[in-house]
């Protein structure tokens, strides 16, 4: 069974707009994340398809949970996102963000989103600058 750090948990239970996007904690640790949602009627856009916005702020979940995971507060300083397929209502998303470099203050993550067939439907890369705060504070 998949387990999740502590200190993400309680990021993510603090999370207001992941809550209300439907969005479900699969997995973290110390540099990584997993996190999903099913694509629902409230996430589509005009054309019927999951919004674009829907997609970034899955992605960009992963990204903050990953980047946060190491405890110190990291702040995104850049990030972007290339969309590769369009997704339904009903369909799964995954999103997956592992750590690429940390150094003292900035880190840098790539995150896949991926459908319930295992196709990338959007892949995203983040940077964040790593504060001396702690979460605690």
């Amino acid at each position: 069974m998949p387990t999740n750090s502590p200190i993400v948990e309680k990021l993510f239970d603090r999370d207001a707009a992941a809550r209300a996007m439907g969005m479900e904690l699969m997995e973290s640790g110390v540099g990584h994340a997993t996190v999903a949602l099913t694509v629902a009627d409230a996430h589509l856009n005009f054309n019927g398809t999951c919004h674009g916005g829907i997609v970034f702020s899955l992605a960009d979940m992963a990204f903050g949970l990953a980047s946060n995971s190491h405890g110190p507060v990291a702040a995104g300083i850049n990030a972007n996102i290339a969309y590769h397929a369009a997704t339904q209502k009903g369909e799964r998303l995954v999103a997956r963000a592992r750590e690429v470099t940390r150094s003292r203050r900035l880190a840098s993550y790539s995150v896949d989103v991926e459908d319930e067939k295992n196709t990338t439907v959007a892949s995203f890369n983040g940077t964040v600058f790593i504060t001396s705060n702690s979460h605690d504070e």
